[in-house]
Order: structure tokens, then sequence, then C-alpha cells
């Protein structure tokens, strides 16, 4: 049987042809004041959006799905489709209905993606929101990221590991790749982001450095310090493509494109970025870094101070800048209140000036632009005016761009509309034309009132009424009670339950020449704004570097903030290889406790002479990793150029900081806790230097015991013996590995200090010398509320394996705990307490878990029960 053709109307068809262009998208149909979806779009738009499903033309051949919303609607509805990872390709009608007799013409004006959007309703003021591409070379990966909504563009390349690092740190909305690469990125990469596939034409040599020459306007690279990054150059040219496959062509923001270099930064995994929790958690409601830190005011200064935790310096002299910045600032309230007070005023000149670009700005934004850079006059003096080399270099580099500002101020009136079409956005002295057709149209309401007067007089209607509607335009409304005193040569045009209404000659005139008026004057607004926006354009590039400098100034001034608030000093930084803490506190830790309490603050020292291995041993919930997590945050916090949570600090220069924090299943992977852990501690050994810092906590706990303790010592044997010596911390419950500080020099024993009491535990959270000489598991345990015949049972064993490491002798042990009233009763006859006594002694201590032990307690108590009831 042949398949039934579906039949198409004419909107249908037009519908189909632009679909065909864009698969990949849904698409937003404009049909009246309606943007509509059909079929499989609506299907998917209806879910995402919560809006009824419906269809087009029920019942017939022509029969579709269809879901919708009202044009005016469009922003509330584009953010949740592209937050929902959908590519939304907007078409609109081309022409005027009114103009044509045969199906309007409609095509699609943008296409808008995760990592494409310039709507203010899709991002987040301090947050960037990155295109990626990534390029797979034959022996290197290139990647480029993007900001469209910022013109920010960076490129790198580098291995795996490098690109991974700043996937994870830039944080993407939408990564482009080859298709013929989604296996090897997704092995490389997995599924963090959402990665859309181009043709490998697209990652062409020669096509993206065409492409970015076009762009820029220059001959060559060079001059961006880009052009040997072969398979860089290849990502970012990807980019630029897809902006134009989006149907953004208007790119003049985009003016430059800056080197990510591998050596520059602090180097930091993937595991590392994730550990420590810079600024995302996996738990829900967790307080982040940033969340702490963050005290800057402009939304420039919020995206800027992220690059900065994400890429923290490795030079010296840059980071000395910054601090001296902080020093001098942090000392004067005033100057602090001064310049904050300013920043306020800003915005986000950066997005403004790119929607200026992409011709986007509406007129009220105009005036936004015009009073942030009024607000920067006054900066730039307060800069200039101080006594800091840095903060006058910052000063003398703004450009109060006078001529712009008094421009805008010309031409636009201060309170201009968002929607140009709601008229009274040009200054009436701007145009003498304007100001003809503006005084007429308001001398009408005059004309209209005399013209009321004169027909009341003539008719004798006193409660005659002149107004208008889109219908048919003005009209002279009469109640029934009077209509037989309307005049002949008035046209009555309307009947209402309670009057008539009529036209005249003399408002038909009226009327047509207020409306061409009307006509004329919008037409004079559009045509002066539009010549203005282009205009503007060509301050693009001292307006972007205002804002650069904005974003630096902000940072530094929200750290001298932090530091004033928190208690924060400044660390020296030193060539040396020396970590000298003193009363270090955790930067996150100490805002969240409850208040009153005091959060307890340790010294932590490492070197590569003396002390280079820190072991440190401590009962779960002591505070072990803090102190791991508290010493990477001072010191990245120290490289990004802020003051830090201690009472002083000495830091020899960091190159790379590593973590191995908890314990987290990749399940979706297949692998296991365990594989997780050795993966990312293979990493960690792979890459070590000699200005490492290496935070190891409880390595070999997703194993057995035994395992468990001799991967620990041969990390750590392996970390002393490394010619780079590099400074570690290593949290363990294994005190087995106190014994290393005997045989290993640079191995130094530490524990979190307890107090012991009469039934519990009291935790001091205090790094002293010296090793621990128990765990306090079992006390860790009572206070979670563990049955006391489990805790009971757990001393008895414990006692045994303290005086024998040997899982042999520990079991012969167990087996001869016969005078524990839980066994005495294995002497007795009794089938079932045999069973019971193979089930027990049949039981690898070593390898059970908790969960276990508590299961086969229970399972052996059920076997007494039904023996009891039977």
């Amino acid at each position: 049987m042949a398949k039934k053709v579906k039949k198409e109307t004419p909107l249908m068809k037009q519908y189909n042809a632009i679909k065909a262009k864009y698969p990949d998208a849904l698409l937003l149909f404009r049909v009246g004041d309606f943007y509509e979806t059909f079929g499989e779009d609506a299907v998917r738009a209806s879910k995402i959006l919560d809006i009824i499903l419906t269809k087009r033309g029920a019942g017939s051949a022509t029969e579709t799905e269809l879901a919708g919303f009202p044009h005016h609607s469009l922003n509330t509805y584009l953010p949740k489709l592209v937050k929902a990872g959908e590519r939304v390709a907007i078409c609109d009608q081309l022409e005027d209905p009114k103009q044509t007799k045969t199906i309007v013409k409609r095509g699609v004006t943008e296409l808008v993606t995760p990592g494409v959007a310039l709507n203010d309703d899709i991002l987040h003021s301090k947050t960037n929101n990155f295109l990626a591409a990534v390029y797979f070379g034959i022996n290197t990966i290139g990647v480029s990221f993007l900001d469209v909504s910022t013109g920010e563009f960076f490129s790198a390349q580098g291995h795996s590991e490098y690109v991974d690092k700043l996937l994870q740190n830039f944080r993407p909305s939408e990564v482009l790749v080859a298709k013929p690469s989604r296996k090897i990125y997704n092995e490389n990469f997995g599924n963090d982001f959402h990665a859309f596939y181009l043709e490998d034409w697209v990652f062409q040599d020669d096509y993206a450095n065409e492409t970015l020459l076009k762009q820029f306007n220059t001959k060559s690279l060079k001059g961006f310090g880009i052009d040997d990054l072969y398979e860089g150059i290849v990502a970012s040219g990807a980019i630029l493509h897809y902006l134009g496959e989006t149907q953004h062509h208007k790119l003049q923001h985009i003016t430059s494109i800056q080197r990510l270099s591998k050596g520059e930064h602090v180097w930091m995994d993937r595991f590392t970025i994730k550990n420590l929790e810079l600024y995302q958690s996996t738990n829900q409601n967790a307080v982040t870094l940033v969340d702490v830190i963050d005290k800057t005011i402009s939304p420039m200064g919020g995206r800027l101070l992220k690059r900065w935790l994400a890429l923290p310096l490795i030079d010296k002299d840059q980071i000395n800048q910054r601090l001296d910045v902080v020093d001098y600032v942090k000392n004067d309230t005033v100057l602090i209140d001064k310049f904050q007070q300013q920043l306020k005023q800003i915005g986000d000149i950066e997005r403004l000036i790119s929607k200026v670009a992409t011709v986007k700005i509406s007129p009220r934004e105009v005036i936004q632009l015009k009073n942030a850079l009024e607000a920067i006059v006054p900066i730039k003096a307060l800069a200039i005016q101080t006594n800091n080399k840095a903060l006058q270099h910052l000063g003398t580099q703004m450009d109060v761009c006078e001529t712009l500002r008094e421009r805008i101020k010309a031409t636009l009136n201060e309170d201009a509309p968002v929607n140009i079409l709601k008229g009274n956005t040009i200054a009436s002295d701007f145009s003498a034309e304007l100001k003809e057709l503006r005084d007429l149209s308001a001398s009408g309401k005059d004309y209209l009132d005399k013209m009321l007067e004169r027909e009341s007089e003539r008719t004798g209607i006193t409660s005659l009424k002149i107004a208008s509607n889109n219908v048919f335009g003005y009209y002279i409304e009469v109640r029934h009670t009077h209509k037989d005193k309307v005049p002949e040569d008035w046209i009555r045009k309307q009947t209402l339950v309670s009057a008539e209404r009529y036209i005249t000659e003399e408002l038909k005139d009226y009327e047509a020449k207020i409306l061409g008026a009307e006509e004329r004057i919008l037409a004079i607004e559009q045509q002066l704004f539009t010549e203005l926006v282009i205009w503007i354009s060509e301050f693009i590039r001292p307006v972007q570097k205002n804002s650069a400098l904005i974003a630096q100034l902000d940072c530094l001034v929200g750290f001298a903030q932090l530091a004033k608030e928190h208690n924060y000093t400044r660390p020296t930084l030193s060539d040396g290889f020396e970590l000298d803490i003193k009363n270090g506190r955790h930067p996150v830790i100490e805002k969240q406790l409850p208040h009153g309490e005091p959060f307890i603050a340790n010294d932590v020292y490492l070197d590569r002479d003396e002390q280079q291995i820190i072991m440190i041993t401590g009962p779960n919930m002591s505070g072990k990793s803090a102190i791991l997590r508290q010493t990477a945050l001072i010191v990245l916090l120290a490289q990004m150029g802020s003051f830090i949570p201690a009472e002083k600090a000495t830091i020899g220069m960091v190159d790379k900081i590593f973590t191995r924090v908890g314990a987290s299943d990749n399940i979706s992977m297949g692998e296991s806790t365990f594989m997780v852990e050795m993966n990312e501690t293979a990493s960690i050994l792979n890459n070590i230097s000699e200005r490492s810092l290496v935070l190891l906590d409880e390595i070999g706990r997703g194993t057995s015991t035994y395992d468990g303790i001799s991967i620990a010592w041969a990390i750590s044997e392996y970390l002393h013996e490394h010619p780079s010596r590099a400074k570690t911390l290593f949290a363990t419950h294994y005190h087995e590995l106190n014994e290393m500080s005997e045989t290993f020099e640079r191995i130094k024993n530490f524990n979190v200090s307890v107090k012991e009491l009469k039934d519990t535990v009291l935790f001091l959270r205090k790094l002293v010398a010296g090793g621990s000489e128990h765990s306090f598991g079992i006390h860790v345990a009572k206070m979670a509320g563990m049955p006391q015949q489990v805790i009971h049972r757990a001393n008895k064993i414990l006692k045994q394996l303290e005086k024998s490491h040997s899982s042999e002798e520990l079991t012969n042990k167990v087996k001869t705990l016969d005078n524990d009233l839980q066994l005495s009763f294995f002497n007795l006859d009794d089938p079932l307490l045999e069973q019971i006594k193979d089930e027990i002694v049949t039981l690898d201590i070593d390898t059970l878990t908790p969960v276990e032990a508590l299961m086969k307690l229970n399972e052996i108590k059920r076997m007494l029960l039904k023996k009891k009831r039977a």
C-alpha cells in the first residue's frame, strides 16, 4: 500500500522549507502576533515551556502538532529553551502583511544557542557565557573560548589534561567539535558540557587563518601572539564560522584575541578545581570560595574575578603589583567608599558596547552607556590622585570619551524609553524638523478642544465628546438622548448601547495631518537613533579598554574590602620553596560557623629540605580535610593578588596545586571509587614539579585496609624520593604511616588533636606535632547513634587489632574471644548456634564495611528470633 502523502498548506510549505535549513534547531515561526512551533518542535517546546500542545488542522490531511506563545513574551520563553540546551532559530516576518497579497516573506533573523546569546534574560551578569571549540590535531589539541556578549576571545593549545583544565576553568555553555572527533572528544572530556558537532571542513587551517585575519582586518596574527598556535587558530576560526552560521554577522566588538599560555598561571587539574569548590559545588546550596571573596560591584569585575581565580599568577612582580594596590586601598576606608559609589553607576558597559556592535541596543541603554562613562570621570581622577603607581597607571589609561558623552547627551532625551517605538527618544533641540512636527502634534489637543466647543455651540449638545480608536480613528460621540440634534453633514460610523459615533470632514482632515506628523516623527527618531548607534560603534575599542580597567580596579578594591572585613593579611611571596603559614584559616568554613564560635587557626610549614611531607593523622570529623583545603586556598588567594586569612605567611611561588580530597564514584563511566582515586593520584605523580603543592586526603581507603596502607606508603615514598621533592600534606587514618618518619628524613608526623572525655571525644581541631595513637572511629560511630552491642564488639576487636597488624593473627584472636558474653553460647550443643558460629568465624573482617557488618548482625538477630518464636 502506497504511503499517504501529507498535504501542505502554503504556510506549512514555507515553514518546512525554512526548517530544512535548520534541522538541529527548534524553530520559532512568527505567525501574526504569535511565535508558533510545529511537529516535534512543538512537542519539545510544550514540555520545556509548560504550554498547551494542540493541533493545527485537526482531523484534516494537514494535521500537525502546534504550540505557541505571544511574540511579546519572547524574552520570557527564549531563556527557558536555551537553558534547556536547545538551539533556537527565530524566524520573523520580513515584510508588512498589509503590503502583500500573497504569503508574507519570512526568514531566520537569529539563531540563539547555549553558547551564542545576547539576550539579558539568558546571560548572568557576573558570569561569562563562553562558546568553545576543540580541535584535535595530530599531537596537540587546540581550544578557543569566545563570549559573544562581551567580545572576549581566547586561544590555546596543549595536551588533553591542559585543555581539560581550561574547559573546567572557563565552563563553556557550548563546545563545538568536528563530527569525526565525536568519540575522541567524549573519551577525553566526557559529557560535562553541551557539545555541538560541525562538519569537519570547518576545521581547516587555511580557512581558519583567513577567517581570523578578515575579522581583525590584519595581515598577520603575530600582533596577537598566536601565530604559532596552529591548532588553537583552527579552533578559533571554527568559532567565528559558527557565529556566521547562527546569523551573527555584526561582530565589530570582537577586536582582538588573547593567548592563554601554559606556563603563566598556576596549574590545577579538573580534580583540584572540583575538590576545592572554587566557584561551584556538587552539593546543593554549598558556599563556594567565590561566594565568600566576591566583593566586586560591577558585572565586569565579577567576571574578571572568576578568571583570576581560575588562572592564578606565577609572576611574583605581577602579584606584588596587585597586592600593593590592595595594601594601599585597604587602609583608606573613604577611598574604598568613593570608588564603590562610582562603580555602582557603571553597570555593564562591556555588554552595552557589544550591543552597539550588534545593533541590539535600546535608547535607554545608550543613556546608561553615557552615564557609565560619566561615572568614570571621578574614578579616573581618584586613581590619579593616589600615591600608588599601579593605581595611577590604571587611572591614566582610562578614556573619559568626552566627545561620545556629549553627542549622546545632545541627541537623546535623558528619560529615553526602552523601545524606540514608544517615541520621545530624540531631544527636540537636536532636529529642527522634529521640533516642528512635535509642536504640531502637541497643539492637537488645543485644536480638538476648540472644535468641540464650536460644535457644541452649533448643535446645542453639551455632552459631546471627541476621542479616537484604532478602527476608524477620530470620532464625535453623541448620547442617544441628543441624536435628533445631530447635523446632516456628520457621517454615522458606529452605534453603541447608549450612544452613536460620527465623523466629519474636518475631523478626517485633522486626523490625516496629525497621523502624518506622528508617522514622520517616528521615522525621524528611528533614523537619527540608528545614525547615533553607528557613530558610537567607532568608540568600541576605548570603551572596551575602559571596561577592562574598571574590572581590574573593581577586583582590587573588592580585595581591599574583603581584607578589611575578614581580617586578612598581606602574604610575603618569595623565590624560595618554603610554605610558612602562621594561624591560617579556611576562608569559607570560618564564615559558616555559628555566631560567636571561633575558627581554630593552624600553622603549616613545608619546605624541600627539612619538612617536605607532613603526615596528618587524626579521627574523621577532626578537621584534617579542612587543613588541607585551607592551605591550598591560602596559596591560591595569595597568587591571585589577594590578602589571605592568616596571621602572616611566606609563600615560595607555587606553579602547580594538586589535590586528591574525598572519594567520589564515577559510576556513569563504570569506574569505582578506588579506580577514580587511583586515576587522580596517578595524574598527580606524573605531573609534579619542584614548585608543586600536593594535598592528599585518605589515599587508599577505597580498597582493603592492608592494600590501602601499602599504596599510601608507596605513594609517600615516591613523593619523598622524587627529584622534585614536592611539598606535600598527606591526611590519613592509617596510623601505620607514622612509622615512615623513622626511615624518611623529610617526612614529619602531625595530628589533629582531640581530648578524650569519659564517654566521648572532643575535637580540638588543632594541628600539633607527633602522630595520633588511634582513630577514635568507634567514638564517631557512637556519636552517630550506632547500636550499643556493635560499639561494644568493635571495642573488643580494636583492642586485639592494636596488638597485631596481621590479619591472620587477628582472626585467630577473634576466634579465642570465648569469654565475651556474646560468644559464650558457642560452647552450647545447639545446631543453630553452630551455624551462627560458622557465619562469624568465616567473615573476612578486613574487607567488611560497616554497613555489611550491620546487615550481618541483623541476619544473625533474625535467626535467633526465629528460633525463639519456634
